[in-house]
């Protein structure tokens, strides 16, 4: 039941004729009982005009609902764009008894196309909300996706559930992803955030698929403490964490044309910083996610681009004669000399472990192989 999982969340979607196929397209999420929230977004320079709204929303009030639609990233489509995704805030609005500024924007799909807003309007007042329409919106906003993406954990006396849309696109500080969060867990307001943000840099944050940071990025959690119960706030992160964890690892998986999963864990750096820096490296190397694809253990590609990883302006420290690998198990380098054992890549996870022997700095990241199926969705993406 993803975002309505949790008690006093509604959601709902229909086939508004924003995409070619006769697929849903166009979803909301409502808080039956009054909610907190915030909301994380793209770092990139280009925002796409629901990122903007959506921003601006959160300045001015508590967030209630979402309205979400794949096909159309609305980005890049000037002043025009904005309009049309405030235009989408108010009709939910409208329909949901709301102020437009309590509306929450999402958007996916081909950037540079104007969003087909009046389908768009007509759409929304069409959709029925219900407290089992967390899996029709799960749906709605999938783009290359093979499949919804959807995960629920539970608290003492809470729920936290959540939908996420990934597969193309996805490298941190997130990415062509969306994810929406919702929880019954008390929250009061300006609390969510701080929540939010180490789940997201532990989790959608530490995920690469091709490299490419996105437009339309956005992570959001709503919160209505229709639970009742007691505060546990330990407890509520640890859910929050598996959740966006759960979240995140099912979008890499399902990268596009990805046939390996490839889990990178760093220890031993000098510092967390330069441990990050090192596997966010070896996570996005061409040569390395090629590799995966041959299912070809191939250590020296991992050490090299361990080696250049780059950090405040300079390269991380590494030293050659310190380095050990692992992979699946098999120790392939020790100390920095070869070891002559090789796993087998047989089968479709790839665990890739990396020990500096610096200090105590440590940090994992997920990531696919680069196939041939990528290149050949990506060259027909707008076909």
């Amino acid at each position: 039941m993803s975002v309505t999982a949790a008690k006093g969340f509604a959601a709902g979607a229909v086939h508004a004729g924003i995409r070619k196929k006769e697929r849903l397209d166009l979803a909301l999420v409502h808080a039956l009982v009054p909610a907190t929230g915030a909301g994380m977004f793209t770092v990139n320079r280009v925002q796409a005009a629901p990122v903007v709204v959506s921003r601006e929303h959160l300045e001015l009030a508590q967030p209630q609902a979402i309205v979400a639609n794949s096909g159309v990233a609305n980005a890049a489509t000037g002043a025009a764009g904005v309009d049309d995704a405030r235009a989408s805030a108010r009709a939910a609005a409208e329909k949901l008894g709301l102020a437009p500024e309590q509306v929450l924007v999402l958007s996916t799909g081909v950037i540079g196309q104007p969003l087909p807003v009046d389908r768009v309007l007509s759409g929304i007042a069409r959709i029925a909300v219900r407290e089992d329409g967390g899996a029709d919106a799960a749906q709605a906003i999938m783009t290359t996706d093979t499949h919804a993406k959807e995960s629920v954990a539970h608290g003492p006396g809470f729920i936290v559930g959540g939908m996420a849309k990934g597969s193309g696109m996805i490298h941190p500080n997130l990415a062509t992803m969306l994810a929406v969060v919702t929880t019954d867990y008390p929250l009061e307001a300006g609390e969510a955030i701080e929540f939010l943000r180490p789940a997201v840099e532990a989790s959608f944050n530490a995920i690469s698929v091709d490299g490419e940071c996105s437009t339309n990025d956005t992570v959001l959690l709503l919160a209505n403490g229709a639970s009742g119960c007691k505060r546990d706030d330990d407890a509520f992160a640890a859910a929050l964490r598996t959740v966006c964890g759960e979240l995140a690892k099912q979008i890499v998986a399902d990268g596009e044309g990805a046939t390996v999963l490839a889990e990178i864990a760093v220890r031993g750096a000098a510092s967390a910083g330069e441990a990050r820096a090192i596997a966010e490296r070896v996570a996005t190397s061409p040569l390395v996610k090629t590799a995966l694809h041959g299912h070809d253990a191939n250590w020296g590609r991992i050490a090299a681009a361990a080696g250049s990883a780059k950090v405040n302006g300079g390269y991380a420290e590494l030293d050659l004669d310190r380095l050990s690998i692992v992979i699946d198990g098999v120790p392939v380098l020790v100390g920095g000399v070869p070891s002559g054992d090789e796993p087998a890549l047989a089968n479709g996870h790839c665990a890739i472990e990396l020990d500096l022997a610096l200090g105590d700095g440590a940090a994992s990241y997920l990531t696919t192989d680069l196939s041939y199926d990528y290149v050949r969705i990506n060259a027909e993406y707008r076909s």
